[in-house]
């Protein structure tokens, strides 16, 4: 059996149609599947209250250190910073002359400041005779510690001595050794010799009373 023309023609056109649709339905496909894209979110501008300009800082000048009248409105307000170049202040501190007393020490040439002369020499004139010191000695040694306040004579005619010290008594006779330091020598009516055996010196204690 043969296909006719139209026929052939009715094919091509049913192609050709079924193609177009299956590349729509791809097409509708892929758009249905695919999300669309959200728009970038604006930015969030917060405001908040606005924080109070800074106040030009003012520098108040001594009244000490105002030199004429001119100089009275040098500063630093705000009003006052401007980069244009004052003559009027310039000119004032260049006219100002050193006034003080004495030496100037800016210049080369001030004559240097008189210095008065003493009245009297610092040192004597003549030779300096040296003072004479005699050499010191040795310490004297120490007193002896010990009261003589009465004698106590024997049969044999011998005496012996009544020594004291602190709260203690002793009875000693010519030789005796008190306290193992102080040995009696010759013993008196009225006095007692007495040796310091332990700085060899030998001292006479009075009677007390006499």
């Amino acid at each position: 059996m043969r296909i006719g023309t139209e026929d052939k023609k009715k094919l091509g056109v049913l192609g050709v149609v079924g193609v177009l649709g299956v590349v729509a339905a791809v097409y509708i496909y892929s758009q249905l599947s695919t999300p669309d894209a959200s728009p970038p979110a604006a930015p969030v501008v917060v405001t908040g209250p606005k924080a109070p300009a800074a106040k030009p800082a003012v520098r108040s000048v001594p009244a000490g250190n105002v030199v004429g009248g001119a100089a009275k409105n040098v500063g630093t307000t705000s009003a006052q910073l401007d980069p244009t170049l004052r003559m009027g202040p310039m000119l004032v501190t260049e006219s100002l002359v050193y006034s003080g007393s004495g030496r100037n020490i800016f210049s080369m040439t001030s004559a240097p400041i008189a210095i008065p002369k003493p009245i009297a020499p610092a040192r004597p004139k003549g030779p300096v005779v040296p003072v004479y010191t005699a050499p010191l000695g040795p310490p004297p040694p120490p007193p002896i510690d010990l009261k003589f306040f009465g004698t106590e004579t024997l049969a044999d005619g011998k005496r012996r001595a009544f020594l004291l010290k602190g709260e203690d008594v002793f009875l000693a006779s010519d030789g005796d050794i008190v306290q193992r330091r102080y040995r009696i020598v010759t013993i008196s009516a009225n006095s007692v010799l007495v040796e310091d055996m332990a700085n060899n010196n030998r001292q006479t204690l009075p009677l007390i009373g006499h």
